[in-house]
């Protein structure tokens, strides 16, 4: 489903119920390949390049620690967190928005959840030099967090040489799910422990995005500075990706599985 700058709410309807909310309630991920197409795709990917480049990201926290265990053990990512609002950031502004859209829309045929808020964009870059992150959860402590949605922008990536696999295990099953972080794939999967999962070391350069904002859509793009930015593309290849945390109206969503 290859999307440009005008994508009606039909469309992201007909994504929403003939692909990820299936996926959801069946295997508790989904992932759609051509979300933004090749022009848009490489708008975000050229503003995600010029953060890395200009020294934005910072080491990854960890929500606790454990003694003699090195951070760069357990999550060897840097990180930035956008609204995308920020001055250089409109193609990651148009992008989110897509993602609220769409993520409110499968909300409607989860239990009737509406989304709450939102996460701003987390770009997190793994440096390549066998950098990944452990098995963990997104969401242990039931803190509202409901649906992780990554965005990854990896130009001719190679997952047996590269790395970097997200590998999913599904709580009960028998078997994990590995899902390659390749360019313009959307991914979604529930945020609570019924998702553990983990980044597999990345040996190219690899970044990628989560964010928290009280508001459901981020501000509108600015079309001029869109148009502008989709004239220039870059050659650079890494592993990025937008992730976010939609948060519903109730504490966490019910087990649908």
């Amino acid at each position: 489903m290859p999307c440009i700058e005008h994508v009606s709410d039909s469309d992201l309807e007909r994504l929403a119920l003939e692909r990820v909310v299936p996926a959801l309630q069946l295997y508790g991920f989904s992932y759609v390949d051509g979300f933004l197409g090749k022009v848009v795709g490489d708008a975000v990917l050229e503003q995600v390049t010029d953060m890395h480049r200009s020294g934005a990201l910072q080491d990854g926290r960890l929500a606790g620690s454990v003694p003699g265990v090195h951070r760069r053990d357990i999550r060897g990512d840097k990180i930035a967190w956008v609204s995308g609002s920020e001055r250089g950031c409109e193609a990651i502004s148009f992008l989110l928005n897509l993602i609220d859209k769409l993520v409110s829309m499968c909300a409607r045929h989860l239990g009737n959840k509406a989304i709450r808020e939102r996460s701003k964009a987390m770009v997190a870059c793994y440096p390549g030099n066998g950098a990944g992150y452990v098995k963990h959860v997104d969401n242990p402590n039931c803190d509202g967090r409901c649906i992780t949605c990554i965005y990854y922008l990896n130009r001719n990536w190679n997952a047996k040489e590269h790395g970097g696999v997200l590998r999913i295990f599904p709580e009960g099953k028998s078997y994990v799910a590995d899902i390659k972080p390749l360019f313009d794939r959307l991914v979604f999967f529930w945020s609570d422990r019924r998702n553990p999962h983990e980044v597999q070391p990345s040996y190219a350069t690899s970044i990628q995005t989560g964010s928290r904002s009280q508001l459901m859509f981020p501000s509108p793009t600015n079309p001029s500075a869109l148009h502008k930015l989709l004239q220039r593309t870059t050659g650079f290849t890494a592993d990025f990706a937008l992730r976010r945390i939609c948060l519903p109206e109730a504490a966490r969503l019910s087990s649908f599985t």
